[in-house]
């Protein structure tokens, strides 16, 4: 099966298996990894995984929103675009595509440093890291990504290597429902795929804004998981960017992505 298949087969996933783990995980990563979760050097790095990511990613900035940053993916170079689902040996590689919402968000940042400069941020489902990598391009004060993944917290420090910055602490806890963090802002790309998980977001980032006033923004190309639940009504929208044409390509007829600052009531629904 070609990876554009496999590709089809993570869209569907991000509907239903991914969303059921970011409901359920609390942050156990997998036996290659010690039991702790975060990373902020390279020390930890299993060089096993480190290997088999180099060899079967491709270093590439094109085709996407955000030239400036250079990221590990998986792209029709690769052996995997070709190969069995199946035979990839870490589970399903969400962080390996650079979806557009991310992109979105890292494109916005990067044209307004302003939004970032000296803020703490948070990077929800931070998959490649393209978006932390951004805010930290753009002078925030401390970033922290976040992704249930382990193996997405390895490529994430590969990517920062690749930009020639230090790598920003990693989370691979599940911190959805968790206390609210007090972070200036949140930033989440494309994490309305689940209608059960979108409700869990919803409620804790109304949380975090109104314990701690957290700025938070969402970046979503405009798929219907996302337009259709309640908090699009809480939306406004900041900004849309034209998708170029290979993500285009990649994305089933997606042509722009939308940056939303998300502008909830006082009270919890």
């Amino acid at each position: 099966m070609a990876f554009r298949g496999w590709k089809w087969l993570l869209l569907l996933g991000r509907q239903s298996g991914l969303g059921k783990a970011w409901r359920s995980r609390r942050g156990s990563p997998s036996l290659r990894w010690k039991r702790c979760c975060h990373w902020s050097t390279g020390s930890s790095l299993d060089p096993e995984v480190r290997a088999f990511l180099e060899e079967n990613t491709e270093v590439t900035n094109s085709g996407h929103l955000t030239p400036e940053i250079r990221l590990r993916l998986l792209t029709p170079h690769c052996r995997f675009w070709r190969e069995k689902p199946d035979l990839w040996p870490y589970g399903d590689p969400f962080w390996a595509i650079y979806w557009p919402g991310g992109q979105a968000l890292s494109r916005y940042i990067l044209d307004n440093p302003r939004v970032v400069k000296g803020r703490s941020v948070l990077d929800l489902g931070s998959g490649c890291g393209a978006t932390a990598i951004a805010a930290v391009m753009s002078g925030a004060s401390q970033v922290l990504a976040n992704d249930i993944d382990p193996i997405a917290g390895m490529a994430m420090i590969l990517n920062c290597e690749l930009n020639h910055l230090n790598p920003f602490p990693i989370t691979i806890k599940n911190i959805i429902n968790s206390e609210a963090g007090n972070w200036d802002l949140i930033v989440l790309g494309d994490m309305f795929y689940d209608e059960q998980l979108a409700d869990g977001l919803h409620r804790w980032l109304q949380k975090c804004i109104r314990i701690h006033q957290t700025e938070v923004l969402i970046g979503d190309p405009g798929r219907h998981q996302f337009l259709s639940h309640s908090i699009h009504s809480q939306l406004h929208k900041v900004i849309e960017y034209s998708l170029p044409e290979y993500t285009r390509q990649e994305n089933y007829g997606l042509t722009s992505s939308i940056v939303w600052s998300y502008q909830p009531s006082n009270s919890l629904e």
